[in-house]
């Protein structure tokens, strides 16, 4: 019997073409790829994997069953949405993985429409950077995940997923309350190029952006502090410690020291749903899909008050 988890690593080495790009995609270690994989040579009795320089490359005989894991998944995928789709309601559990702003601004309303409308469907929900659900959602780890991109910096969505956009979330800029700008109405990136900015972990696709936009308008960003948490980034700004960027969505009470000012280019992020395409029949992640439609709307109407 072929495992299918082993299947979804060779699947996941297929596609990235090395042991640490699955590993990463599949978001564990490359000691655990390589014991899957090893896992799955004893299981089939012939290698799958060859020497290749510094990294590996897959064998005749891996080629051949790599086509047919991808097959597989997409099988397994079908068949749980068939036997789903023939009860006909949204039953049964669903995964569901969010960013933290997604996860605070979007879920609550979602989860509580699902409750009442289907009560029999368990949702259980995942904090995770808007990467790694949607590397979840790509290896069945997840059913349904909540991503960002920016409109000048957008993030690839994997071909066997579909996405949906649910709303644009404006951001501001956060300044502390004795900034020569705190009584602006209006600002621009570009003013700010001599401040110290606060912003998210190094690798993490918000502070890509960051940098990616403050360079396109020809500043250098002078990062000084780093952290993945709003809030706490809001603190910082309180104590005069710099300027960061903040998003509306989930954004919650803002520190008595600090000034949001709305840029004049109008920084926005594009939050969108992913899922597996052939999912798309499972009458769980049609309704996860409604109740977030719903949700979405309420939130676009909560940043357009403030």
């Amino acid at each position: 019997m072929l495992n299918l988890e082993r299947l979804r690593t060779l699947d996941a080495l297929a596609r990235h073409g090395s042991v640490s790009g699955a590993a990463d995609g599949l978001h564990v270690t490359t000691s655990a790829v390589s014991q899957q994989m090893a896992k799955l040579e004893r299981e089939v009795g012939q290698p799958l994997l060859a020497k290749n320089g510094r990294g590996v490359r897959l064998t005749d005989a891996g080629r051949l069953l790599a086509e047919h894991a991808a097959r597989i998944i997409s099988q397994v995928e079908l068949a749980q949405a068939d036997i789903e789709a023939r009860r006909g309601c949204a039953v049964g559990e669903l995964r569901i993985g969010a960013f933290p702003t997604g996860m605070r601004g979007l879920l609550p309303r979602a989860l509580t429409e699902l409750r009442t409308r289907h009560p029999e469907l368990r949702p259980r929900v995942r904090e995770q950077e808007p990467a790694e659900g949607m590397a979840a959602v790509v290896r069945g780890d997840l059913d349904l995940a909540l991503a960002i991109d920016w409109p000048n910096k957008r993030m690839p969505v994997p071909g066997e997923l579909t996405r949906e956009h649910l709303l644009d979330d404006l951001c501001d800029i956060a300044v502390p309350a004795g900034h020569p700008f705190a009584g602006r109405t209006q600002v621009s990136l570009g003013e700010f190029a001599d401040e110290e900015w606060i912003s998210w972990k190094e690798g993490q696709f918000c502070h890509e952006w960051l940098v990616h936009t403050l360079r396109g308008i020809g500043v250098e960003p002078r990062i000084r502090h780093v952290a993945e948490e709003h809030h706490t980034q809001l603190a910082f700004v309180e104590a005069g410690l710099g300027v960061c960027v903040t998003p509306r969505l989930g954004r919650g009470p803002v520190p008595a020291g600090v000034r949001l000012l709305p840029v004049g280019e109008a920084v926005r992020r594009h939050v969108y749903a992913v899922w597996r395409a052939d999912a798309d029949r499972r009458p769980s992640v049609r309704a996860a899909l409604e109740a977030l439609r719903t949700a979405a709307g309420a939130g676009e109407c909560d940043a357009g008050a403030r």
